[in-house]
């Protein structure tokens, strides 16, 4: 267990985000999805998919799913037919394969978050998943589509949005902006490459420099608290996951060097 260090309002947080042991990505997953990637590595596929993103998040908005399904549907519910924005333009659109139904690993809620996802993105990325079950192909233009049901849980539904993201752009700035409000867009710029971000994670003063506009930028200590436990919530998703991405772990890695600077500057400044 890591070791843990008492912050202001009674909130207990871990040193160090600790990282998971390796899990490969299991190759039939991918390959039970489209049998044409059997033979290809997985991080070509990653790449492929990536170059893939913007269409599909433009298959992602074009449906007009509700946010939450109640629980009890979800055992005669095992797929979902979600109409298609009549604006979406169907030609630049990757339609979504699957409905995650998100629900939190020690709670029974009553709704489930609903979230589109694409399989291989799902199956690419995420060790610890089970093998999809198949999603019917599109035929052309259609008023809306019809994909399965996956029920999920996970230790933090509302935490998912920023981790889905990453999955699909692999983008270490929009990830640390979801993470940590207010970081200068001109830091962001710099990140250009994995040895900047790492060269960052390395260097005490850039980190404090960051932790400073971080407290200064915040209305107060609760405002860093919710910052610190988000991006805990987003670790303990990728974590039960199996998502061994070596960016994103310092994308977290760097984020929770930042707000713990930021909360311990702010309750010096007490």
């Amino acid at each position: 267990m890591a070791q843990q260090q008492a912050y202001p309002s009674n909130v207990q947080l871990p040193r160090k985000l600790q990282r998971p042991q390796y899990i490969e990505v299991p190759a039939q997953n991918i390959a039970a999805i489209d049998p044409e990637l059997s033979h290809v590595p997985v991080d070509y596929v990653r790449r492929g998919l990536k170059n893939q993103a913007n269409q599909m998040f433009a298959g992602i908005a074009a449906l007009q799913l509700p946010p939450t399904m109640h629980r009890s549907q979800l055992h005669h519910t095992p797929s979902l037919t979600i109409p298609i924005r009549s604006s979406a333009p169907s030609s630049s659109s990757s339609y979504p394969t699957h409905i995650l139904a998100l629900s939190r690993s020690s709670s029974s809620d009553s709704h489930l978050t609903l979230v589109a996802t694409h399989a291989l993105i799902l199956a690419s990325n995420c060790a610890s998943l089970p093998r999809l079950p198949p999603s019917a192909p599109y035929h052309g233009a259609t008023a809306n589509v019809t994909l399965p049901v996956l029920p999920l849980t996970i230790p933090a539904p509302a935490a998912f949005a920023p981790l889905h993201t990453f999955l699909y752009t692999h983008s270490a700035p929009q990830l640390l902006s979801s993470l940590l409000p207010a970081i200068p867009g001109s830091f962001l710029s710099t990140l250009t490459s994995p040895q900047a971000l790492r060269g960052t994670l390395a260097s005490g003063p850039a980190l404090h420099t960051l932790s400073v506009h971080l407290m200064t930028s915040a209305p107060g200590m609760g405002a860093l608290t919710n910052v610190a436990q988000n991006i805990a919530a987003v670790w303990r998703n990728a974590v039960a996951l199996g998502v061994h991405d070596p960016e994103l772990w310092n994308c977290l890695d760097l984020a929770w060097e930042v707000i713990l600077g930021a909360m311990n500057l702010g309750a010096g400044a007490r």
